[in-house]
């Protein structure tokens, strides 16, 4: 199965990312939207896992029926919340046997904001776990452009990222709006030394007010006036102009000198779709 860390550098990438469906009806959401956005010819997909580290077995299922009956590799998120070694031992002989060669390693949250509980606290721990494994497994991490949201300070915040990199083969921010935010990210890793590749998330507003809660949570800082007049519009105009909106953000990151474009996609096909068709990939 094709390694992410094989695919950056050659070109500009192109995925989606998706989250476990809750019932049989979200499933069926899951499974049109993954035949539609493979019209695409994604470079890769992600799966992530629920909050509190609850759904990694759904997680394990839904990355490996892509991996065997897609074209295209997808890449399991791996939270250290509620795991222990033993767990993530397990989990990761899984993915090997399954093919699975992607994993995004994320600290997680826990669902109350409780400490992180389980043998591991940090992402950088579990990036040592999956290196140690075996399986010769393609590593990603979390970069927050607007810098984590239980960051002490912004010095800090970005030596801890370096260091996590240095052991990882590249990094996908978390969503932001301001093109500035991810470029200085870029330049300050740069300074430490760090030269990983770190592909932007980019989120379209179709879901104004669920985004907002989202980026509450995630220390993301939301562009008032854009939010504002999506909020106004009907579903059917919003979408277009949330993905006209998506694509002007990637095709400036685009041209900043980004390896590529992360789509969260909330499990719909239309507005990732729409974004594709605009941009210069």
């Amino acid at each position: 199965m094709t390694r992410i860390a094989d695919l950056l550098g050659a070109q500009n990438t192109l995925s989606f990312e998706f989250f476990p469906p809750a019932d049989e009806v979200a499933a069926k959401q899951l499974e049109k939207t993954l035949d539609e956005l493979a019209g695409l010819s994604p470079s890769f997909v992600s799966v992530t896992c629920g909050v509190g580290g609850d759904g990694h077995d759904r997680t394990r299922d839904i990355v490996t029926d892509i991996c065997r009956d897609r074209t295209f590799p997808a890449m399991a998120h791996l939270t250290c919340v509620g795991h222990t070694r033993e767990g993530v031992a397990a989990l990761l002989d899984d993915y090997a046997a399954a093919g699975v060669a992607n994993i995004l390693a994320l600290a997680g949250d826990p669902p109350d904001g409780s400490a992180i509980s389980g043998d591991f606290h940090y992402a950088s721990e579990l990036v040592e776990v999956i290196r140690d494994h075996p399986a010769d497994f393609s590593v990603g991490v979390a970069a927050h452009p607007e810098v984590h949201p239980r960051s002490t300070n912004r010095a800090s915040d970005r030596q801890h990222l370096a260091a996590k990199l240095s052991r990882a083969d590249f990094a996908i921010t978390q969503f932001f709006f301001d093109p500035a935010d991810y470029v200085q990210l870029c330049e300050e890793l740069a300074d430490l030394g760090c030269q990983q590749p770190v592909i932007p998330g980019v989120m379209p507003v179709i879901w104004p007010k669920s985004i907002r809660r989202f980026a509450d949570m995630n220390g993301s800082t939301v562009p008032e006036d854009l939010f504002t007049r999506l909020e106004s519009m009907p579903a059917p105009d919003r979408i277009g102009a949330a993905a006209e909106s998506a694509a002007k953000l990637s095709q400036t990151l685009l041209d900043a000198g980004a390896p590529g474009i992360h789509l969260y996609t909330l499990n719909r096909p239309e507005a990732s779709t729409q974004i594709t068709e605009l941009l210069n990939l």
